[in-house]
């Protein structure tokens, strides 16, 4: 019986200390030998890129005004159905700098959303996929006079089909576009080594500022790429961007001494793309 009591109290230990040893090297990890040395451009420490989905109409009606008010330059992942609703305001957005980029047609997931049910990726093909890419493309291209080059995942699903005949669409998006973006992903982006074809997102619709800082903080320490996700902007809620927290957010990452920079998910992967050196993402 004591045996056994010890060899649960080791197993137990053993847990313990693997936990804590996990959740360090989550926030802190451990030197890589051998990995290349990336570099921000004029000694940045850290990329931050604001993304937005949907073409939602407060983003034109509210964000846009905080955006250059700061001249911080956004993405904005649409579907050309929520640019047509609102013309005038996203072409005042492309005459602002600001990146239109692709989220599909009409952003398929997963059929067990109930509202995506008669849109499910479960009974999508490549080949339907890669319709609703470049249907998209030529709708904002007639729409706005703009080529997309990169891409934001609807409800960040990556795939088409279901069991033995599901398929990733990641190898599409790495075909058509310089960057693919991910949603509620867990971590940041390492320049040097991420997947720019599935590259994490951080949603920011729920944080207040002080959050928002503290994740370019940590992505800082380590030289990471943050790319914020959000949907509304207004007043906190359920997929809304605080708009008096992203003004704030905006004045921080202008703010020289911080040696953050702050630009397009285009720019900032065109960038990575370059600095790696070889072709393809």
């Amino acid at each position: 019986m004591k045996s056994r009591h010890a060899r649960i109290c080791v197993t137990a230990l053993c847990c313990l200390f693997g936990t804590a040893a996990w959740q360090q090297s989550f926030t802190h990890p451990l030197p890589q030998e051998g990995k290349k040395a990336f570099h921000w451009p004029a000694g940045k420490r850290v990329a931050v890129s604001l993304s937005f989905d949907d073409a939602r109409l407060s983003q034109i009606d509210r964000g846009l005004a905080v955006l250059d008010s700061s001249g911080v330059k956004a993405t904005f992942f649409v579907n050309p159905g929520g640019v047509e609703e609102r013309l005038e305001g996203w072409k005042r957005a492309v005459a602002s700098g600001h990146e239109i980029a692709n989220h599909s047609v009409s952003h398929p997931c997963s059929g067990n959303f109930p509202w995506s049910f008669q849109n499910a990726l479960e009974n999508y093909t490549l080949e339907q996929m890669s319709r609703q890419l470049d249907e998209a493309n030529a709708d904002i291209q007639r729409l706005l006079g703009v080529r997309m080059v990169t891409f934001a995942y609807p409800c960040g699903q990556k795939f088409v089909g279901r069991g033995r005949q599901v398929k990733s669409y990641v190898p599409l998006i790495a075909e058509k576009f310089v960057v693919g973006r991910g949603y509620y992903d867990e971590y940041f982006n390492d320049p040097a080594f991420c997947d720019l074809a599935q590259a994490s997102g951080t949603v920011f619709d729920d944080m207040d500022y002080i959050q928002m800082v503290k994740r370019v903080s940590q992505a800082a320490e380590l030289g990471g790429w943050v790319i914020f996700v959000g949907h509304e902007i207004g007043e906190k809620a359920f997929q809304v961007t605080d708009a008096t927290a992203l003004a704030a957010l905006c004045i921080y990452l202008k703010d020289p001494a911080q040696g953050i920079w702050v630009d397009t998910v285009e720019n900032v992967g065109q960038y990575i793309l370059q600095q790696r050196g070889t072709p393809g993402n």
